[in-house]
C-alpha cells in the first residue's frame, strides 16, 4: 500500500482547524529545553560489528546491574528461562489477533489456560485475556461499576498506587465522574461514612502502595453498605500468603501482572489482570476465551461473549480497548504453570521473611524507623533522617537501587522511602544494603 504524505494544503487546513499558526505550535506546551532545534545528524553507515559495539557502549550507561530494592507496583521477581523459551516461539510472538479460531487453537488454548490460572489464584468467576496494565485495568473496572450502578461517584483509597489514581482521574475527567479519596491512618485506609452521593465503586489495593495489608472485610462492608461494587487492585505474587479477592467477596479484582513472567524493562510492558463475578460478566472489557466443541465433538477454543466488544456493538460496548497484552499473558501462564500452587506460596513466604528481616535491621540504624507499624508482606516504608533522594543517589553509587522516595505522592511522609524485597534477594545483599545505608546516613 502506497503512503501518501500530507500535502501543504492538508497541513494548513488541519492547523487552521486547531487554531494554530504552524507545526511548531503543536509543541508549544513543552519546555524549550527538551526541544531539538535542528534535524538529527545521521552519519555514514557502519558495519554490523561496529553497530553492535556502539549499542553495547550506549547500554553501558544503564544501571541494570544495581541490586533492586525498588517496587511500587513493579517487582524484581525471578523469571524462569522456560518463559522466554516458549514465548519466543513464532506461534506466540506475533501481533496477529486470533479471530480465526480454526487456525489459532494454540494461542486460544494458552489464553484460556491463563484465564483459568488467574481465576484459580484469585478465586474469581471469570478472567479476561489481559489488558494493557494494572492501571488501565483499574480504570476499566471503574467504568464497569459506573455502567452497572448508573452512578457518577467513585471512592478510592489513598493507598492505591499514585499512577493508578492518576489513570482513574483521567477517566473521571473525561466522563464527568467525581473521585473521592479516603485517607490512610497508620498505613491503612479509613473509609469515611459521611452523607453524600452514593458511590458506584469502592476501590482499594491489597497490599496498598505502602506495602500495608488492608482490611478486606472493612472495605467490602463499606461497598455493601452503599450498594456499590467492591473493586480491589491486588498483587498476584502475594496470593500465596494472603487472602484471595474472591474469598473476600469482591466484585472485580484487577492487578498488575508484570511480576508473572515479565521482566522489568524501563517501565514496561505491563500486564493488566482483570477478573469479575459472573453477575457482572457482561460489563467486563476485553476479550474472553471460551471452551466449546466443534462439529466433530472435539474440544475447541473460541472468543466468546463478543457482543460486549466495540467491534460488534461500538455504541454499547463496555470498553473501547481493542488490543491487549496477549504475549505477556502467555508469559504469565508459563510462569504460573512453572511455579505451581506450592511455588507461589514459597515465593510469598520467602519474600515476606526477607522483607521483615531487612526492616528489623534497618530500624537498628540511628534515625531510621518504620513509617507505620501495620502488617506488611514484602514491601514497607521507612522514614529517613535525611532527604530520600540524596540517599537513593548515594546508594546507587554503592550498587543498590534503594527504593522509591514517597514525598512527591505522600507529602505527609517527607522522609519516606518505599523498599521492596523479593525472593531473589540473598542475605548477603540484604546485609550489604544495611551496611551501605548506615554509611550513607553516617556521612549525612
Amino acid at each position: 500500500m502506497d503512503f501518501t504524505p500530507h500535502t501543504q494544503q492538508d497541513i494548513t487546513m488541519m492547523l487552521e482547524h486547531l487554531g494554530l499558526r504552524d507545526i511548531d505550535d503543536l509543541f508549544g506546551h513543552l519546555p524549550i529545553s527538551v526541544l531539538v532545534d535542528r534535524s538529527p545528524t545521521i552519519g555514514d553507515g557502519v558495519s554490523e560489528p561496529e553497530l553492535q559495539a556502539l549499542f553495547a557502549a550506549w547500554a553501558g550507561s544503564n544501571h541494570s546491574d544495581l541490586i533492586c530494592f525498588a517496587g511500587g507496583g513493579y517487582y524484581d521477581h525471578y523469571v524462569s528461562p522456560t518463559v522466554k523459551a516458549l514465548t519466543s516461539r513464532p506461534e506466540f510472538a506475533t501481533a496477529y489477533t486470533p479471530y480465526q479460531a480454526e487456525v489459532s487453537q494454540g494461542m486460544l488454548q494458552v489464553l484460556y489456560e491463563y484465564q483459568s490460572m488467574v481465576c484459580g489464584i484469585t478465586e474469581m468467576d471469570i478472567t479476561n485475556a489481559s489488558m494493557y496494565d494494572g492501571a488501565t485495568a483499574a480504570g476499566e473496572a471503574v467504568s464497569a461499576a459506573v455502567l452497572a450502578t448508573r452512578r457518577s461517584v467513585v471512592w478510592v483509597s489513598s493507598g492505591l498506587g499514585p499512577r493508578i489514581r492518576e489513570t482513574i482521574q483521567t477517566l473521571a475527567t473525561a466522563r464527568n465522574l467525581q473521585v473521592v479519596e479516603h485517607p490512610l491512618v497508620g498505613g491503612r485506609t479509613v473509609w469515611a461514612t459521611e452523607a453524600g452521593p452514593q458511590p458506584a465503586a469502592v476501590l482499594w489495593a491489597q497490599p496498598n502502595y505502602l506495602g500495608v495489608i488492608e482490611d478486606y472485610d472493612a472495605a467490602v462492608a463499606t461497598a455493601r453498605q452503599h450498594d456499590a461494587l467492591a473493586i480491589v487492585s491486588y498483587d498476584p505474587m502475594t496470593l500465596g500468603v494472603l487472602r484471595s479477592p474472591g474469598s473476600a467477596g469482591v466484585d472485580i479484582a484487577v492487578g498488575e501482572g508484570q511480576a508473572l513472567g515479565n521482566p522489568l524493562s524501563f517501565g514496561g510492558p505491563g500486564l493488566g489482570l482483570f477478573s469479575i463475578t459472573a453477575k457482572h460478566v457482561r460489563r467486563m472489557p476485553g476479550r474472553i476465551i471460551g471452551r466449546t466443541v466443534d462439529r466433530d465433538g472435539a474440544t475447541a477454543y473460541v472468543m466468546t461473549l463478543r457482543a460486549r466488544e466495540q467491534d460488534i456493538r461500538r455504541a454499547k460496548a463496555s470498553s473501547n480497548i481493542c488490543s491487549n497484552e496477549a504475549l505477556n499473558a502467555v508469559a504469565a501462564a508459563v510462569q504460573l504453570g512453572w511455579l505451581g500452587p506450592d511455588g507461589l506460596v514459597e515465593v510469598g513466604e520467602r519474600s515476606a521473611q526477607k522483607a521483615h528481616y531487612l526492616a528489623k535491621r534497618l530500624e537498628q540504624i540511628p534515625g531510621v524507623r518504620r513509617a507505620n507499624e501495620a502488617s506488611f508482606v514484602r514491601e514497607f516504608a521507612v522514614l529517613l533522617p535525611m532527604e530520600p533522594e540524596i540517599v537513593i543517589e548515594a546508594m546507587a553509587d554503592r550498587g543498590y537501587l534503594a527504593g522509591i522516595a514517597l514525598s512527591k505522592d505522600y507529602p505527609d511522609l517527607p522522609g519516606g522511602l518505599l523498599i521492596a524485597v523479593t525472593e531473589r534477594r540473598t542475605k548477603d545483599e540484604l546485609d550489604g544494603y544495611v551496611d551501605a545505608m548506615k554509611e550513607v546516613i553516617a556521612h549525612g
